[in-house]
């Protein structure tokens, strides 16, 4: 969520009353549909690490108050696991359409009075909501010729707008959709669009990924290094030098690279490594210069995940360092 910089529609906010703090909506629109309390889904957010807390609350007193309240499920990425290209966390909130609804309501609510609501203010705050949309699924939310996100925008009186495909970061298969405008105008799209996913089978594949995004931790120090080598496995049951617990399942390796090859596996501005890590799930982190394997010259390079994803991050980076001994 992010404060409003400049109107993004030519619509202006109709509304009449004030919401009352971390309150659902008062009036709801009717639904589309007379199932549509029936449909379970989902949906995936952006928030910054204040907001991320701010929701959490003490203790974890405000998630486990919303969750009441609402009937929906709230799960956040860890603080270290951000989307691709931000600082943020991604949130997901699932459960049936309504619940979802009134969770997000609630999180909205709060966030609006925190972060965004003036002192005094008469006029209701303004802010961006960026959801996390799955590339296939966003040609239905605009519709032929742009029809229905045009249709979007006339009924909640929100701007919404759509993130064109980054390419900067292989292996990332969705784009952000950002909605502003008041709690009332963002909670209308938000439900609009939320309708309109959930007729799309493919939106609730991504359902059981949440945080697919995998944290990368790497040391950005450069040294002088030993022969050419990538060096041999060493299970990490101790998982020295870690930077965060991994999940309850989660696995653990570490493989020694040549100091000379790090700079291979790393990529210009981190590029290589952030790729690995996005295509095989696990999380990679490599040692500081100096930091060497136990009786080496190499560097530990850290590879957490599941079974599969370790392979398949040591295959990749394998093949990274082969390209030397080809040339």
């Amino acid at each position: 969520m992010a404060m409003e910089g400049g109107a993004e529609s030519n619509y202006n906010s109709s509304t009449e009353s004030q919401l009352e703090q971390s309150s659902p909506r008062k009036s709801p629109p009717p639904p589309p549909s007379q199932d549509h309390e029936e449909k379970a889904t989902y949906v995936k957010f952006l928030l910054s690490n204040a907001e991320a807390g701010s929701i959490i609350g003490k203790g974890g007193s405000t998630i486990t108050e919303f969750q009441s309240r609402s009937g929906a499920r709230i799960q956040l990425s860890r603080n270290y696991e951000v989307f691709p290209g931000t600082p943020d966390r991604i949130v997901m909130v699932s459960g049936f359409l309504d619940d979802i609804l009134k969770a997000v309501d609630l999180i909205l609510g709060k966030l609006m009075d925190e972060f965004y609501a003036e002192d005094g203010g008469e006029v209701d705050p303004r802010s961006k909501f960026r959801l996390v949309v799955p590339n296939s699924s966003c040609g239905g939310i605009i519709g032929k010729g742009g029809a229905t996100i045009k249709s979007f925008i006339e009924d909640s009186r929100a701007g919404i707008k759509i993130s064109p495909q980054d390419y900067n970061f292989p292996g990332l298969h969705d784009r952000i959709v950002t909605v502003t405008g008041t709690l009332e105008e963002q909670m209308r799209a938000i439900e609009l669009i939320l309708f309109k996913l959930a007729e799309d089978p493919h939106y609730m594949q991504s359902m059981n990924a949440p945080f697919q995004y995998a944290a990368v931790y790497v040391g950005m120090n450069y040294g002088y290094g030993p022969p050419n080598r990538v060096g041999g496995r060493y299970p990490n049951n101790r998982q020295q030098n870690k930077v965060a617990p991994p999940e309850v399942g989660d696995n653990s390796m570490t493989i020694g690279v040549a100091d000379e090859h790090v700079g291979l596996v790393l990529g210009r501005n981190g590029r290589s490594i952030i790729e690995i890590s996005q295509l095989s799930g696990a999380r990679i982190k490599i040692s500081d210069r100096g930091d060497f394997l136990s009786g080496t010259s190499d560097r530990k390079v850290t590879i957490t995940g599941s079974q599969r994803a370790i392979r398949t991050a040591e295959s990749m980076i394998s093949q990274k360092i082969a390209t030397v001994s080809v040339r």
